[in-house]
Order: C-alpha cells, then sequence, then structure tokens
C-alpha cells in the first residue's frame, strides 16, 4: 500500500469513526481541546457563569426604582406596564428593587450577593447624545446594527463594536489567562467562547450521552467494540503525513479523553447514581420525576455538577455559557397585571434556576469562588408601544450573582426616565421612546469579572480591546 492509498484509509477511517466524537462534543474548529490538562488548584479555583437573556430583556421592568419620586416618574410612563412598589424584591441598601418573578433570589439579595448594574451596552469609548447624534454610520463611535437582535448579540457576546468580530470576549479571556478548558457551554455554540483557534466546547444536557455512541465505557466492555476502540486510537496514534491531518488526529485523541473523563459526570441526573444530594437538594424545587423543569434550570445544574466536580474537569478557571431565550417582548409583554404575562414567567425561570445555582454553591462552600452575571441583545425601549409591549433599545439594566459580589449598593448610573433626555438616542417627538446610550460599557463590565477572575490589566487589555478608552475607571466594583 502506498502513501497515498494508506493515508486514504485513515482518512476514511477518520470520517466514519472519530467524526461522531467530535460531533457529539460540539467541537468546532482543528484548534479546540488541543491544550494538556494539569492538576486543578482548588484553593485558588474561580469559574464566571455567563447567562444570556436572548432577545433583549427588558432591564427597565427587571430592576426597579424602589423610592417614591422615582418610581412615580417610572411609572408616568410604563403605564399598564409599570410594577407596582409593594410588589418587588427588596435589595436591600439601595433604592432599587426586582421584579417579583426573582422571589427566589430574594435570600441572595438579603445576604448581599446580588449587585444590580445599571446602563451597561456596546460602546467605543464614552459617549454623549451630541456625539451619538453627529457620529455618521460607520464610525467606532456609533456601534454596528444598533437596535437589531443579531448584530447587538454579537457585540455583547464579542465585547466590541463591530458586528464582525469572530471572537467572543469568554474565548479571547480564556486565550490570555491560559485556562486548561476552553469555554464550557451548556446552553449550545455561541460566539462568546470562539478564539482564533477554539470553539467552545459545547456539552449536552443531564442525562445525555456525552461521547461517540458506541465507544461509551459499557459499550466497550464487548469485546467486538473493545477491539474497534482499540484499532481507532492505534489509528489515532500514528503519525499524519500532513500538518493538518497531525492537528485533526491530535484533536481526536483529545475529544476521546475528554468524553472519557467527562461523559459520567455529564450524564447525572437527580437523584440517581452518582448525584450530589447537595445540588440536588438546592435543585428540588425545579425538579420533577428526577427531572429539572426548566431549560435553564437544566443548564445551570449541568454547571453545578461541573463545578463541584472540577477535579474531573481539571484547571482552578473555568469560564461557562448558558442561556436562555423568548425576551422579544413586542406585544403582550403582562397579562392581566404587571407581574403575569411572558416577560414575567421567563424572568421567573431565569430567578428559579439561579436561585438554585447560588444555593447549591453556597452549600457546597464555593459561593466565594463562582460569580454568575447576565447579559442580553439591549434593553428595551422605556416607553410602551400601542401593543402593551416594549421594543428594542440599546442600554440596559443587568444582575451578578455570587457569595464574592458586593451587594447593598449599585452600579454603573442609572439613566434619567426623561423621554428626550441626555440619556435618550433621540430628539424628535416620533423617536422619543427611551432608547438609553449606555454610560457603562460591555468592557467595563466583562474587566470587572475578569479582574476578580484573576487577570492582570495585560490580559484584559488583550481580551478587551476598547478597554483602554475608557481610561482609568476600567473596573466598576461588583466583585
Amino acid at each position: 500500500m502506498n502513501k497515498t492509498t494508506s493515508f486514504d484509509a485513515r482518512r476514511r477511517w477518520l470520517l466514519q469513526s472519530g467524526a461522531s466524537c467530535a460531533s457529539a462534543l460540539g467541537i468546532g474548529s482543528v484548534g479546540n481541546l488541543l491544550l494538556g490538562a494539569r492538576q486543578a488548584h482548588a484553593a485558588d479555583y474561580k469559574a464566571l457563569v455567563c447567562i444570556f437573556l436572548y432577545g433583549g430583556n427588558d432591564g427597565l421592568n427587571t430592576i426597579v426604582p424602589s423610592d417614591a419620586a422615582r418610581h412615580a416618574q417610572y411609572s408616568g410612563v410604563r403605564g399598564p406596564l409599570a410594577i407596582p412598589r409593594t410588589s418587588l424584591v427588596p435589595l436591600p441598601g439601595t433604592e432599587f428593587g426586582l421584579h417579583p418573578s426573582f422571589a427566589a433570589l430574594s435570600g441572595a439579595a438579603a445576604a448581599g450577593h446580588v449587585a444590580p448594574v445599571f446602563n451597561v451596552g456596546p460602546l467605543y469609548s464614552p459617549l454623549t447624545k451630541a456625539q451619538y447624534r453627529n457620529a455618521p454610520n460607520g464610525t467606532a463611535l456609533k456601534p454596528d446594527g444598533l437596535f437589531s437582535h443579531s448584530d447587538q448579540q454579537v457585540l455583547w457576546e464579542t465585547a466590541t463594536t463591530h458586528s464582525q468580530e469572530r471572537t467572543g470576549w469568554g474565548g479571547r479571556a480564556s486565550s490570555a489567562l491560559g485556562t486548561v478548558n476552553p469555554v464550557i457551554s451548556v446552553g449550545g455554540s455561541a460566539r462568546f467562547g470562539l478564539t482564533a483557534l477554539q470553539s467552545p466546547l459545547v456539552l449536552p444536557g443531564p442525562g445525555s450521552t456525552f461521547g461517540a455512541y458506541g465507544l461509551q465505557p459499557d459499550d466497550v466492555k464487548w469485546a467486538p467494540m473493545a477491539a474497534r476502540k482499540a484499532a481507532i486510537d492505534l489509528m489515532y496514534a500514528q503519525p499524519q503525513d500532513t500538518v493538518l491531518a497531525e492537528a485533526y488526529s491530535r484533536m481526536q485523541r483529545d475529544a476521546f479523553s475528554m468524553s472519557q473523563r467527562l461523559g459520567a459526570l455529564v450524564k447525572v441526573e437527580p437523584g440517581k447514581t452518582g448525584s450530589n444530594p447537595v445540588i440536588d437538594a438546592a435543585f428540588a424545587s425545579i425538579t420533577s420525576g428526577g427531572r429539572i423543569t426548566t431549560g435553564l434550570g437544566r443548564q445551570l445544574y449541568q454547571v453545578a455538577k461541573l463545578v463541584a466536580g472540577n477535579a474531573t474537569v481539571q484547571g482552578d478557571r473555568q469560564i461557562f455559557f448558558a442561556q436562555q431565550g423568548g425576551f422579544d417582548t413586542h406585544a403582550n409583554q403582562v397579562a392581566g397585571s404587571p407581574t403575569e404575562g411572558g416577560h414575567a414567567r421567563s424572568l421567573k425561570e431565569v430567578g428559579d434556576a439561579l436561585a438554585a445555582f447560588y444555593t447549591a454553591m453556597k452549600n457546597l462552600g464555593l459561593g466565594q469562588s463562582v460569580t454568575a452575571f447576565t447579559q442580553s441583545d439591549f434593553g428595551r425601549t422605556f416607553k410602551p408601544n400601542s401593543s402593551d409591549g416594549t421594543d428594542h433599545a440599546w442600554g440596559n439594566q443587568h444582575l451578578v450573582i455570587g457569595g464574592a459580589v458586593h451587594g447593598g449598593a449599585t452600579y454603573g448610573t442609572y439613566p434619567q426616565l426623561v423621554l428626550g433626555g441626555d440619556d435618550d438616542v433621540g430628539t424628535d417627538s416620533w423617536e422619543l421612546q427611551g432608547r438609553w446610550i449606555p454610560t457603562t460599557s460591555v468592557d467595563q463590565y466583562a474587566a470587572t469579572l475578569l479582574g476578580w477572575f484573576g487577570a492582570s490589566d495585560a490580559q484584559l487589555d488583550t481580551a478587551l480591546p476598547n478597554l483602554h478608552n475608557f481610561g482609568t475607571r476600567r473596573r466598576l466594583g461588583f466583585v
């Protein structure tokens, strides 16, 4: 057999046997998972958990002023969408409260472990209304595709102002810090975790098989499958004829290793063999018949297992990505009362899942080591539309939750609740909707999280290329 025929034969084996493993592992590039493993330093372990709310969450109804004067101003414009002061979940030490759907987070808020961050959005540099109005489209000062779902999702996930950016700020941070694993996504493939050479490691939900079908530990107990696995391992161990083939072969070796290491942990469900009773108890309120009842709950249950099983996952720094959709509330945002309807149901799923995750981390003694935070496409207009909904805007309110979070205070600048005011992009009567110009950038928000995570100033500048435009105000202090 000549060299060309030998290579073609190996290539066919790769396509038939290895591609299924790569697909199951959510691998999207040749360079993914090529970093060697090292032991975790448990005493210094830290994890960041990004929760992206797709569709553009209405932050103005997520975090609401509780002082009488500002709430009156808020209610005067929001009308039928306004959340009553009496129903808010208190944020002690502040003049704000959370939407009542976040009732499950009241304990974390009372403990000072929930921080609201105001009017955050994609910015190249600090921006005034006059600068915004005078900036031509296509300049760095005016972000690409403002008020567009797809463009603004990219800008938030990449911490840039141009929608063609491929790499995400989570992925760039992972590369800059040299983490053992890439960003681990439990919410599908997202740009947030992309780097120039890696895709995020995409994991399935609890109860799912992670790895190559037919080559799981139980499968290879059968002699024919064990022989097949041995043959595949031998094939991948052989030197390849090209750099690309060698990289692909190495990727497959690492993929098999990763699936063998994490497969059993990924598959665990509440109450089943191998489950952690502390985690199961924390998620009991959203568990029925041994299954987590919400999509975000299942994702955060998976993250909780991976954090608790960090000796298996490996590495002392890990970034996770989770997501929930359904926040594009153009019509019928409330039903019957402002505390009911689609937005309230979506927020309840977020609040219940976050509360379960926070409780699990606290009860495992890992509360100080894990910080969760929200992102979203954009905020919604302050003024409701004619369909009792809200439309696409820009700056938004976000939440940071965890034992290391400095609650009892607010961060960033809450927008002026004045249609056509300094924070509103609009000037003409038809555009006075309350689409706030951000006063805090995604870069500053991310830099605060990554600074706690252990990134140096040089690493922050690598991960967040626009951060230097904000001078000394690089971090916000919420963690």
